[in-house]
């Protein structure tokens, strides 16, 4: 039963973000070979002003392990 939760900057559409999700279901469906009904998504809108603090620091710099495909941008920089 996978869950996806995508943290992106705020601006995009409720249309785009339906495309996102229905796009990534599709993936999931074909990559893992699971059925619709078990695939949830989620979409959380995070300020640029707290990216580093809210998704960086916890989702990414404290967890490397578990990012398969990491940023080409250093908030720090």
């Amino acid at each position: 039963m996978p869950h996806l939760i995508v943290k992106m900057l705020p601006g995009r559409t409720e249309d785009q973000k339906r495309k996102l999700a229905d796009a990534l279901t599709q993936a999931v469906i074909e990559t893992l070979n699971s059925q619709d009904k078990s695939i949830s998504v989620s979409i959380e809108d995070i300020a640029e002003s707290e990216w580093t603090q809210k998704v960086y620091i916890p989702d990414i710099q404290d967890k490397p392990d578990l990012v398969y495909k990491k940023p080409g941008y250093d908030p720090f920089a």
